[in-house]
């Protein structure tokens, strides 16, 4: 057995809550850096308002942090962390923490959200959520793997590569359209629009490659810590839980 073995007693929605939010802070401190440069490779090639003369060239995922390590310092990788912790303690201890919740309100009894912003969220728990409970439970139940840290590993890169897959057009016309300048579009359906006119179809996907790598490596540092963290709750508070 790897990891923490299943509670036989579930946690409590207040376990679920700190537990998802811990987590997702702990996978946030570890890809940031992807996350980062994942929005300047998705940005970069963007005809700007008012035009900029020393535009930086970024290079693939390792290009482009040793680029910006180079020309802007290491601690240009970590650059909004703080807010972005504080969105995560926030934001993911509700999405991740009520998730169980939720789902047994439209499930029988022991059966197995700006615009552009809510849209690409909405895509995202859609793909991570859904689809990390759905392989996971398949595997579960296909008895390929035991409810442990490896069958943990593979739903949560699974869950990020559908995730990526789903959620990166929206991606691509959130960051597109929050870093541009002003009058530059006027709305999401224009920028849609002008994204699609100057790369095509393929422009819908730039930055796959560091949007997947951020994506699945937050999606299995965050499920397998949730998952360590909630059994270790219940462990240590057998009571409360």
């Amino acid at each position: 057995m790897v990891g923490l073995k299943p509670p036989e007693v579930p946690p409590t929605a207040a376990v679920k809550f700190v537990s998802a939010g811990t987590a997702a802070c702990i996978a946030d401190l570890c890809t940031f850096p992807l996350d980062t440069a994942k929005v300047r490779l998705q940005i970069q090639g963007e005809v700007r308002i008012p035009r900029s003369t020393s535009t930086v060239e970024y290079r693939g995922v390792l290009g482009t942090l040793s680029t910006m390590v180079r020309t802007e310092g290491p601690r240009s990788l970590y650059s909004g962390l703080a807010a972005g912790l504080q969105r995560q303690m926030s934001f993911a201890s509700i999405r991740i923490g009520l998730y169980d919740s939720v789902k047994q309100l439209y499930t029988p009894k022991g059966a197995e959200r700006t615009l552009p912003n809510i849209a690409r969220n909405a895509i995202v728990n859609c793909g991570e959520l859904v689809t990390y409970d759905l392989i996971k439970d398949a595997l579960l139940r296909a008895q390929l793997m035991t409810d442990n840290v490896p069958c943990h590993f593979v739903a949560a890169f699974g869950a990020g590569f559908c995730a990526t897959m789903v959620a990166s057009p929206v991606d691509v016309v959130k960051t597109r359209y929050m870093n541009a300048g002003p009058g530059q579009y006027r709305n999401v359906l224009s920028c849609l629009l002008a994204l699609l006119m100057q790369d095509g179809l393929a422009g819908f996907y730039k930055g796959f490659v560091p949007s997947f790598l951020r994506l699945s490596t937050w999606n299995v540092v965050m499920f397998i810590s949730y998952e360590q963290l909630q059994r270790a709750a219940v462990l240590a508070w057998p009571a409360q839980s």
